[in-house]
């Protein structure tokens, strides 16, 4: 017998973020427009990033976002520091997730989910345990566990096994329960870092740093 939670995610979970993305795609039209042209004036264009991140079964898709950081670069050409490139605006559109509306558009196209575990960059494929990668069994959300319990600030493993943990027990109340929390933390603006305000190391570094310490030792 099927269990709830499987008739959802099978049956339900799809036409639930179609409805919710188009909705708010409608509502916050006007908002999106705003941030669209004041990214355009403070930042340059494009207004939107584009970066490949792997989806559901591990599938590559362009993840959309409003660009955060403007394009200064140092003497010899090459692009400064993250930490240098964000500005004071970009810091906003960070701390309240406006950064991330475009996502709305991936998630109406189905790469996306409204809950799920963030998608990470490619270059992490290779760095996940046999039970990280189940992570990719569920579609990429907006939002998920991790980003209701800390987000930037949880270390790697705690992160993705919260990922996994979401995974294993996908609900409709677990997905209710996930997106009422994080339009209060939305709200409150709780549990961001910003680039700068961020000790994590991108996993691969993290990582290839200790598969080398123990070939070493």
């Amino acid at each position: 017998m099927r269990s709830h939670g499987g008739i959802y995610r099978r049956y339900f979970k799809r036409p639930m973020d179609i409805a919710l993305s188009l909705i708010a795609l409608i509502v916050l039209s006007p908002v999106i427009l705003i941030v669209a042209i004041l990214v355009r004036l403070k930042l340059g264009s494009p207004v939107i990033f584009k970066q490949k991140r792997p989806g559901l079964h591990e599938k590559i898709f362009t993840m959309y976002k409003f660009r955060t950081m403007t394009d200064e670069r140092d003497e010899n050409g090459e692009l400064l520091p993250d930490s240098m490139r964000l500005t004071k605006f970009g810091k906003f559109l960070r701390s309240t997730s406006l950064d991330e509306l475009p996502e709305l558009w991936n998630i109406l196209k189905g790469d996306m989910s409204i809950v799920g575990p963030r998608p990470l960059l490619v270059e992490y494929l290779d760095y996940y345990t046999e039970e990280e990668k189940k992570r990719h069994t569920v579609r990429p959300g907006l939002t998920g566990l991790a980003q209701i319990n800390g987000r930037n600030h949880l270390d790697w493993n705690s992160r993705l096994a919260l990922d996994v943990k979401y995974a294993n027990e996908v609900s409709f109340m677990t997905d209710i329960k996930i997106i009422m929390k994080t339009l209060i933390k939305a709200v409150k603006r709780e549990g961001v870092a910003v680039v700068d305000q961020s000790s994590l190391k991108d996993l691969n570094v993290e990582r290839g740093e200790m598969f080398d310490y123990q070939r070493v030792n």
